[in-house]
């Protein structure tokens, strides 16, 4: 009997010793946020779900384009600003006070598209609000508008043979149409880095930030990565409407990759409010 009741007591002070350490393990660990690994694709768009609406996110490398999509609050848009970039991350801040870290890597092919992070969220699914965009329709206007009779902006870059030009902005619904004339006429072929849309300051004061928003397409129609030499392609950029503040302009930027034939277009707001209605 006197042996039984020993066992027991033996029992007992090991149980509450290890329970002790846990205790002591968990008030001294550190609180960790396990990140979210994701893939970023140039020509396609990585959808993230996230359980509250986004109210903030800090990209750790401008070759990642991050926005909220339209009409849903909760989803976050991802896309490669640049091929091949290197590993980076996101810091998404959401309406419940939470943050949620994002290691983005870059991927031709993404495995998945549709990243949902809420729980019992079935994959590969999204919910957006009657205001989100109807892909169809977007791909629809998007043809209407690369055949649409010219409406030249007069906004244009040329240089090293080469000539980007805006020639027409649309608008249907809340999307607008920006299509963009590119003209090769050198002899050497030119390779897109990267053509993007962002909207900055006029004016830059001395020791203080340039702000810039991109603005990411929901669609591109007749993107190309290679314009051949003495040849040239039209492009329509499908976007969410918006207009500019009068002490910012619209910049449309082309890179050429391994080269420097770099080119810009600067769009101020009355061109943009001027859009020609696809009807």
């Amino acid at each position: 009997m006197n042996t039984e009741r020993r066992i027991v007591m033996m029992m007992g002070l090991f149980i509450f010793i290890l329970g002790s350490l846990q205790a002591y393990g968990q008030r001294n660990k550190t609180n960790e946020i396990l990140p979210h690994r994701i893939e970023a694709a140039y020509n396609k768009t990585t959808n993230v779900i996230l359980p509250h609406a986004i109210v903030s996110v800090d990209r750790g490398s401008k070759d990642v384009l991050a926005q909220k999509a339209m009409g849903a609050e909760n989803i976050l848009q991802v896309k490669a600003g640049k091929q091949g970039f290197a590993e980076t991350n996101l810091s998404v801040v959401t309406a419940d006070g939470k943050l949620t870290s994002l290691i983005v890597v870059y991927s031709k092919e993404p495995a998945q598209l549709n990243v949902s992070l809420l729980s019992g969220h079935r994959p590969n699914t999204i919910s957006l609000s009657p205001e989100a965009l109807n892909e169809a329709e977007v791909k629809k206007y998007s043809e209407y508008a690369i055949h649409a009779r010219q409406r030249s902006s007069g906004m244009r870059d040329t240089k090293y043979n080469m000539a980007l030009d805006l020639t027409g902005v649309f608008i249907h619904s809340d999307i607008m149409y920006l299509r963009i004339k590119v003209q090769n006429r050198s002899n050497i072929s030119y390779d897109v880095e990267q053509l993007r849309f962002f909207i900055r300051d006029q004016k830059k004061a001395e020791r203080t930030a340039s702000q810039e928003m991109e603005v990411l397409p929901v669609y591109v129609h007749n993107e190309v990565q290679k314009i051949n030499s003495q040849s040239q392609e039209i492009m329509v950029f499908a976007v969410p409407k918006f207009t500019i503040p009068d002490s910012k302009f619209l910049t449309v930027q082309m890179m050429e990759k391994n080269g420097g034939r770099h080119l810009e277009i600067i769009l101020k707001n009355k061109k943009v409010v001027n859009a020609w209605p696809l009807d």
